[in-house]
Parts: structure tokens; sequence; C-alpha cells
């Protein structure tokens, strides 16, 4: 009884989800060949697969509850309740959206990479370090003296920053390698 009312629904559904599937192997495809082809670490790479993936199954949700005969005026009612809670919560952690939103901004557009040494021109705590890391909310950066310090992407975003010494990592390594 289900399978004959709801047929057509079904198969617009299985239509819907191959399709989707197809665009999230093809966006994922192609953010691992941009993240390679700009010497990206794999761990920044997979974040952004993954924001990827939440993104399509939203859209998903979205087009099936239209397939399954949700009306407009329905949704507008739901989502704008969501949105009110959501605006809310984030109002009030609004920096670890900012620094998940300068985490995407930075994966595609960010002139330094894992192993260049940096320096950060900020008044308060300038500091030259190699960027060890860089990760959804923070880079990490070790110092000269050996002390990590997690530095908030939105922060890296809004300050001058200058490149010291491209891949500053291999050298370091190739200094204590003679000790061994």
């Amino acid at each position: 009884m289900f399978l004959e009312t709801y047929q057509t629904e079904l198969i617009i559904t299985g239509i819907v989800l191959l399709f989707l599937l197809l665009v999230r192997v093809l966006a994922h495809t192609l953010v691992r060949k941009i993240g390679r082809k700009s010497g990206i670490n794999d761990a920044r790479i997979n974040l952004i697969c993954r924001y990827v993936s939440v993104t399509l199954l939203l859209i998903a949700l979205l087009i099936e509850a239209f397939v399954f005969g949700a009306q407009l005026k329905e949704l507008t009612l739901l989502f704008s309740s969501i949105f009110a809670v959501i605006g809310i919560g984030l109002f009030a952690i609004w920096s670890i959206l900012s620094n998940i939103t300068s985490g995407i901004i930075m994966f595609f557009n960010f002139p330094y990479k894992v192993g260049d040494k940096i320096q950060i021109h900020d008044k308060d705590f300038p500091l030259e370090a190699i960027i060890e890391d860089i990760r959804a909310f923070q880079l990490h950066l070790r110092l000269d003296n050996g002390d990590l310090v997690t530095y908030p992407n939105n922060l890296m975003l809004q300050k001058a920053v200058t490149l010291v010494e491209k891949d500053a990592i291999d050298d370091l390594f190739d200094e204590g390698g003679d000790s061994v």
C-alpha cells in the first residue's frame, strides 16, 4: 500500500539522491585536486569535504520536503523558527562561526602553507613562527623556542602577515638530522 501510494515520490527521491551523490563525488574530487595542487594538507581537505557533504545533505532534505508535498508557506515558518533559534545561539558564539568561515576562506585563498615561517604583525602580541598545522578553528604555530601557539583563523585574516621563509620546517628538520 505504501509503495503504491508514494511510487512517484520514491522514484523522484531515488533520482535526487543519485544526482546529489554524483555532485558530492565530483565536488570531493575537485576539492581534493585543488587542495593537493595548492599543497594543502589532507586534514584541511577532509574538513572541506565534510562541509560539502553536510551542505548537500541539507539541500537533499529541502528537495525531499517539496517532493513529499510540503508547501512553501509551511517550510518558511519552520525555517524562520529554526533560524531564529540558531541565530540567537550563534550570536552567543559568533567567534566560533567566524573562525570556521575564516578556515574555509583560508582553504581556497591563503598564500602560506604548512611549513612556512611567518611573522604576524600584532601590536599586542607580535610573533614569528612556523605554521605546523592549519585546522578548522585555528593555526598551530611553532615558535623558535619550541613553544606551540594556537592562533585563531579569524585573526589570521585580520592581521598583516609576512612570509619570512618558505618551507622553513624542512630546514629545521635538516639541521636536526646531523645530530642523530
